[in-house]
């Protein structure tokens, strides 16, 4: 093929109608994907998160029902200032938007306060020690209370007036009192002498015994009373 005829078709309108049909379709059809997807997923819509948050459960359940919305409870936790059963926290926030039929997961307030075990602290270890333990799980301590014994060591708890053990479970917000050790013991206990104790000890394993003569013989009864008769006459 001559030059002159290849520049020849490419100039001709035939080629370049073409061209230009080809890349109108292919616009064409980005187009429709891009406005298709927005058009299915309902791109730039959406329902505005309500404010919830110390709403009670039920009241904040039919708001956001009316509004096209789902209510999932997926924690509790305890705030004594706040009624029972309102909401404490909800994801996603307020104002964000959604799609109908999103859920709205939320933290409810418990009724009651949550109880946790008490460690083991008794007997186990000393007052400061305790005192970590515990306030880190969150409980309130008051004064400790002074009992005989080691100094600084614990030896029990009280919680509301009562004695609780290791193990035990206590309301967060029921305060405890630790029972430490003075460093001061009771008078009237006995002290014992070890060295008296070991000497009565030895004396109790020694056995008092009589020695036990075997039973002479009528013969030697005999001759044993004619050999003190010969010694009498002289």
């Amino acid at each position: 093929m001559k030059s002159n005829d290849f520049f020849k078709k490419l100039a001709s309108k035939y080629l370049w109608g073409n061209l230009a049909a080809m890349a109108a379709v292919v616009v064409a059809l980005c187009l429709g994907v891009k406005f298709g997807l927005d058009l299915y997923t309902h791109h730039g819509q959406g329902i505005p998160v309500p404010n919830i948050k110390g709403m009670d459960f039920d009241k904040a359940s039919d708001l956001l029902e009316s509004d096209g919305l789902l209510i999932v409870v997926t924690d509790s936790g305890y705030n004594k200032n706040l009624p029972a059963n309102c909401i404490l926290a909800q994801s996603p926030g307020y104002g964000t938007k959604v799609k109908e039929g999103h859920t709205i997961y939320v933290t409810v307030n418990s009724p009651s306060s949550p109880a946790f075990t008490i460690p083991d602290v008794i007997d186990n270890s000393s007052s400061r020690e305790a005192m970590a333990k515990l306030q880190s799980m969150g409980f309130k301590l008051t004064q400790p209370k002074m009992v005989m014994g080691e100094k600084d060591w614990v030896y029990g708890i009280e919680s509301q007036g009562r004695r609780v053990a290791n193990g035990d479970l206590v309301p967060i917000d029921a305060p405890l009192t630790l029972l430490v050790g003075n460093g001061q013991y009771d008078e009237g206990s006995v002290d014992i002498d070890y060295a008296e104790h070991d000497e009565a000890e030895t004396n109790q394993d020694i056995d008092e015994f009589e020695e036990v003569t075997e039973p002479q013989t009528k013969e030697e009864t005999t001759e044993e009373q004619g050999h003190t008769q010969q010694t009498d006459k002289k």
